[in-house]
């Protein structure tokens, strides 16, 4: 009787011991897909040289950097800040730089003068906003109301070009009835809207939440002129993207990743963010997260193309250059079908799937 006493509590602990330990093991099996992506990590690093604007817009680029994306997948990532779309282009197009986001009318002006960039993805839509004094903001209540007025943009801003092409539309003779000053930054485009040389302006998330901070007021949005229109696509010399291939894979992939946390980590993404864009947190968040601004990653080839017609109509773009053959969406569909395997259940990479065959076939 003795040992059988003994015998049964032994047998209780093993069983109970066993149970924790399948426990354990349970718990590594749930929480092994969290770290699949990381375990994906190539062997080797690709130099990769990444080019931006100090803009929420960019918030892609900023996680991915920080949250070690990049590294992740396999890259190894200098970043280089602009002033404006123009300056970045031409990095781009002189090889200093891999590729980078500056706008959609930019690249798309540098394209009709034959430079051979190709949209491979995006970091922005919609986001930008025409401003002026708030005793002024009545007489912006349409389109009209710019005619015979001082206009200062940023020279190729996505903005610009989509308030022109709206003025365009409208019928107004943007070029001869609309007095337009080309500065070279928002900041400039403030300033000379505050000082009253100019009365109203064009700039972009987060300048326009700055603007309101500063005592201007927000008349409109670019979307209300061209709903859903695409900016600040990823371009690359189409040359490099076939040299170089898979480094393009990679980096789409870690943006693809950075859209996912942005969207499921606003905390900690403003934090990311605040270390590019210099604003108080509250205005910081008012601007990231407004509704007014889409940080999606897809490349959106009909809103690209959709685009490029609406400048040739408005006269803002003069060419005959198939716009079509300047985008590749395989380089992020390729990217997006690679973290579908690694992660099958992520419902962003899910969504993802269904509005890439909405936005590009």
């Amino acid at each position: 009787m003795f040992k059988k006493r003994l015998f049964i509590p032994g047998l209780a602990i093993i069983l109970i011991l066993s149970l924790v330990l399948a426990g354990c093991s349970q718990e590594k099996q749930q929480a092994s897909p969290a770290s699949s992506a990381q375990s994906s990590t190539p062997a080797d690093k690709i130099k990769f040289k990444i080019g931006y604007l100090p803009a929420v817009g960019h918030a892609l680029y900023f996680i991915a950097k920080e949250k070690g994306f990049y590294e992740q997948e396999g890259l190894d990532v200098e970043m280089f800040q602009f002033t404006n779309s123009g300056e970045g282009l031409n990095a781009i197009k002189a090889g200093k730089l891999d590729a980078g986001s500056f706008g959609t009318a930019a690249p798309q002006v540098f394209i009709s003068k034959g430079t051979p960039f190709v949209d491979i993805g995006g970091t922005q839509s919609e986001g930008h906003a025409i401003v002026t004094k708030p005793e002024n903001a009545g007489q912006y209540s349409s389109l009209q109301g710019f005619v015979g007025k001082k206009v200062a943009t940023v020279r190729l801003a996505t903005g610009d070009a989509v308030w022109r092409a709206a003025m365009a539309k409208a019928g107004i003779d943007w070029k001869n009835q609309v007095t337009i000053q080309e500065l070279d930054s928002p900041a400039a485009v403030l300033e000379a809207v505050k000082k009253g040389a100019a009365d109203a302006g064009l700039v972009w998330v987060p300048f326009s939440e700055m603007a309101e901070q500063q005592g201007l007021k927000i008349v409109s949005w670019s979307a209300e002129h061209m709903d859903g229109h695409v900016c600040c696509r990823v371009v690359a010399l189409a040359d490099a993207l076939k040299n170089n291939q898979e480094a393009y894979i990679r980096f789409s992939r870690a943006n693809i990743r950075a859209y996912d946390f942005y969207l499921n980590n606003q905390e900690e993404t403003l934090e990311l963010v605040g270390k590019y864009v210099k604003l108080d947190k509250e205005l910081l968040k008012k601007a990231t997260y407004s509704g007014h601004i889409h940080s999606i990653p897809d490349p959106d080839k009909k809103r690209f193309i959709a685009f490029w017609e609406a400048m040739k109509a408005a006269g803002y773009i003069q060419s005959d250059v198939n716009i079509a053959k300047h985008v590749n969406t395989d380089i992020y569909k390729t990217a997006l079908d690679q973290l579908k395997q690694r992660e099958p259940q992520n419902t962003t990479y899910q969504k993802l799937d269904k509005d890439f065959s909405i936005n590009n076939l």
